[in-house]
């Protein structure tokens, strides 16, 4: 018989966390840091209390596949100005080129084991954890809000992508995965269209928003199968789930019709991710971490300022391609927000480690390090920010390629 008394522990857990928070409203640090670090708490590396057994296993699996469903809803190609795509482009082909010559440098200095996992995982932004706080600073509907989300989307699309195709099943043989690649994007054409074409159809329409206010929930029911459909058709595809899962989110915030219709949608998925399945998902995480390998490793400890300074450099370095567009000071506060890093880090180093292209104390580190940028870069931001708006005389220009460039 399967024993729930882990995964009890982890639902008090993930209770406790935002409560605490809320309790202690000064504490500005997103709840997926408290939840890793309570996972390490209760984990076997200290109190022993949760053990990664089946239960546990499964509902975190979940999790983490509707982690990267939220993350795909997150993503509105709405946003992708062609001008504003190109700048965040040019800078996140930068990001890409450093982030790649930093992790083959470790790897030839035998601090790492594989370069091109640790480079695919400095490339990545967090951009789940940025949304509420560039909401917080009334940001989202200027052009240094459109810019940092374009560029974060950028920074969790194609890093994702590189993770599904070269750490799969069919990671092994280059021509194969480019092949299974290519096929899962014409199936994903295909599916975009006849999507788009049936929820086009009226009856079929007024069915679903009828049926959405009552207890089948038919919207929500069509989107969780929706991503487990992609998920399974990714892993058929020697392709990895998480994949499936991120595209499947962004294909259903494009299906949708209005920005109140999303809004309402996306409260409930949240209540079923946010609510129960992701913070399973962080707890359990921290729970894994192999704590005891971090600290019994000299190397493993020096990686954790090493790679939260490669955070800073691969992806805030590039942001300076944004002075002319918003500004130096609004350039450098964008750095340090490109440069916060956390889901995409947990996502790499379990599949890492899991695949044993990770050593577990390299993962640590670098979970260690994402937990560190969440909690020092996103503040540094919204200080640069705050006092460029305190600032007197013209404001800096924030409207991204739109606006013609202005010295600061």
């Amino acid at each position: 018989m399967i024993s729930f008394n882990s995964l009890l522990i982890v639902g008090v857990v993930a209770v406790a966390v935002p409560l605490v928070l809320g309790l202690v409203p000064a504490v500005k640090v997103p709840p997926a840091v408290f939840e890793i670090l309570c996972g390490v708490l209760v984990g076997p590396a200290v109190l022993g209390w949760v053990h990664l057994d089946v239960a546990v296993r499964v509902i975190s699996d979940l999790g983490l596949g509707f982690l990267l469903f939220m993350a795909g809803y997150e993503i509105d190609l709405r946003r992708f100005d062609r001008r504003v795509l190109s700048l965040a482009g040019r800078a996140f082909a930068a990001s890409a080129a450093l982030a790649l010559l930093v992790a083959y440098g470790l790897q030839l200095g035998g601090q790492i084991k594989d370069g091109l996992l640790v480079g695919i995982t400095l490339m990545a932004t967090a951009l789940g954890i940025l949304v509420p706080i560039l909401k917080d600073a009334a940001q989202t509907e200027t052009g240094f809000g459109n810019l940092i989300m374009v560029a974060g989307s950028l920074a969790e699309l194609v890093p994702v992508l590189l993770l599904s195709v070269f750490f799969s099943a069919s990671s092994a043989n280059p021509g194969v995965e480019l092949g299974l690649l290519a096929g899962f994007i014409g199936l994903t054409a295909v599916v975009v269209v006849v999507t788009q074409r049936v929820s086009g159809l009226r009856p079929l329409r007024e069915v679903v928003r009828r049926l959405e206010s009552t207890s089948s929930q038919l919207g929500v029911r069509l989107a969780i199968t929706f991503a487990l459909a992609f998920g399974v058709a990714a892993e058929r595809f020697g392709l990895a789930t998480i994949l499936g899962a991120f595209l499947a989110g962004i294909i259903v915030r494009r299906t949708g019709e209005s920005p109140a219709t999303h809004e309402q949608f996306q409260v409930k998925l949240e209540a079923i991710g946010f609510g129960f399945l992701i913070p399973v998902f962080f707890v359990s995480t921290g729970a894994g971490l192999d704590i005891s390998a971090l600290f019994s490793s000299i190397r493993a400890i020096v990686l954790v300022p090493v790679f939260l300074v490669a955070l800073l450099v691969v992806r805030g370095g590039p942001a300076a391609l944004y002075a002319r567009a918003v500004g130096r000071t609004h350039a450098l506060a964008a750095g340090f927000m490109q440069a916060t890093s956390l889901t995409f880090i947990v996502v790499a180093t379990v599949i890492g480690v899991q695949t044993g292209h990770q050593r577990p104390s390299t993962a640590t580190a670098l979970v260690v390090a994402g937990l560190l940028s969440v909690v020092i870069y996103p503040p540094l931001a919204l200080r640069l920010l705050h006092s460029a708006a305190a600032r007197p005389g013209p404001p800096e220009p924030d409207t991204a390629p739109q606006s013609v460039p202005r010295p600061d």
